[in-house]
């Protein structure tokens, strides 16, 4: 029991984000794990790289000594028992394994937690919790690039959303140009996804990581270390917005969620259902709004009740039932 340690910031969720974003996003190659998996999150490279065309001066090759994003497996284990294993970035694994925890319905909050312990090399996360964890018998494949991993049923189980949060268009451009702010891994090494919670006003939050549904367990997961209500926020994302993303996004209790990329045709109805508006395509100057563009300053349809309840259209709108069947064995 020695070695298990709960985090510094699990302790002292005071800590605030810097106008730059989170402290940790920022800290070089190389740098160590912290309490909560705080490594540099990218690692030295080198390559050859060949410039042409027209626009260019001296075409040709040229050496480059460069970063790439740093990719490792990550384990979670909860009370001895293993229940994930992630390809990530490994860095914020505390925060990781914290968000994913919760986002599985596997802990309520930072209140069940005991104890968390990061491996020397960063690749083991163990989480203590006051009340027994069962590992759930249906593991579902997600639409990740590197097939992620959930145990819910993504589009059941949630209640639509009755926040009135209302945001100009212009907010979210402004706003989405923070999440790569310079030093951050994306102006390093470029391929890396986002995600940050915002109040409308400033970047309460900012995590990167290779995988874009591993920022949103991340993001969830900061926030408990940090204290930081989500629910009425603005969540933002960089990837593309499949069905388990909006979930989790809805379950942090997210009116609006925004991405520079796509959404699927299973989150736009989930969304619809919810009560949640949905963008994609946010980039400088343009947007489209999949369902209540009226948070966004739309007027709003015939039919829509104030404040943000959900009008007639969302209610007699329910997912579909061929979306909504588990296995017998859930």
């Amino acid at each position: 029991m020695a070695d298990r340690r709960m985090t510094d910031r699990a302790r002292d969720p005071s800590l605030s984000v810097g106008a730059n974003g989170p402290a940790d996003v920022t800290n070089g190659p190389g740098a160590g794990a912290g309490t909560n998996g705080g490594g540099g999150g990218a690692v030295p490279s080198s390559w050859h790289e060949f410039r042409g065309g027209r626009e260019v001066v001296r075409p040709g090759w040229a050496p480059v000594q460069s970063e790439v994003i740093e990719e490792a497996l990550v384990s979670i284990y909860a009370n001895g028992l293993e229940l994930a294993t992630i390809m990530c970035t490994p860095r914020d694994q505390v925060a990781l394994a914290l968000g994913f925890l919760k986002n599985e319905r596997l802990i309520d909050g930072l209140a069940d937690v005991e104890l968390t312990h990061v491996s020397r090399n960063g690749c083991c996360v163990d989480v203590w919790t006051s009340r027994p964890i069962v590992k759930p018998r249906r593991v579902i494949i997600t639409s990740g690039c590197g097939g992620g991993v959930t145990f819910t049923d993504p589009s059941v189980g949630i209640e639509p959303l009755r926040d009135g949060l209302q945001l100009e268009p212009e907010r979210l451009f402004d706003l989405f140009n923070r999440l790569h702010f310079p030093g951050s891994l994306h102006a390093r090494t470029r391929g890396v996804h986002a995600a940050g919670l915002t109040d409308g006003e400033r970047l309460l939050a900012l995590v990167e990581d290779v995988g874009r549904h591993n920022t949103i367990d991340k993001l969830l997961g900061e926030c408990m270390l940090q204290g930081i209500d989500t629910a009425g926020r603005v969540l933002l994302a960089t990837g593309r917005v499949s069905s388990e993303m909006l979930r989790k996004g809805a379950q942090m209790g997210c009116p609006i969620i925004a991405s520079r990329n796509s959404p699927t045709s299973m989150s736009v109805e989930m969304a619809e259902a919810w009560n949640i508006t949905l963008a994609g395509y946010v980039r400088q100057g343009s947007m489209r709004v999949y369902t209540h563009p009226e948070r966004l300053g739309m007027p709003e349809p015939a039919g829509m009740r104030a404040e943000g309840r959900p009008s007639e259209r969302t209610r007699d709108h329910p997912i579909k039932p061929s979306l909504r069947k588990e296995k017998a064995d859930r």
